[in-house]
């Protein structure tokens, strides 16, 4: 599923317009996205947990000149799912 997808199951759901359901599903990443940013974690209740995890610095190959480069530290946001999602999967 895509956003174009979601955003039309979310319109079904609600009985909205189109934008309406778009502007919804817009406000709820963007609400995910600074709640990750300001408090490093974001959890919903049955469905899963967004949080801030640091990648350490490492040594990989470029796959076109197996050449070895160093990686950079970093961060990622990982998704870790809640028990209602994976029993549902």
């Amino acid at each position: 599923m895509n956003k174009v997808a979601l955003v039309e199951a979310v319109q079904k759901s609600l009985g909205t317009s189109k934008a309406d359901a778009e502007r919804a599903v817009n406000a709820v990443i963007d609400g995910i996205k600074l709640g990750v940013k300001k408090t490093k974690t974001v959890q919903l209740i049955g469905f899963g947990t967004f949080k801030v995890a640091s990648r350490k610095a490492r040594t990989g190959v470029n796959p076109k000149t197996g050449q070895k480069i160093k990686i950079k530290a970093s961060k990622t946001v990982k998704f870790v799912a809640g028990k209602a999602l994976k029993e549902l999967v």
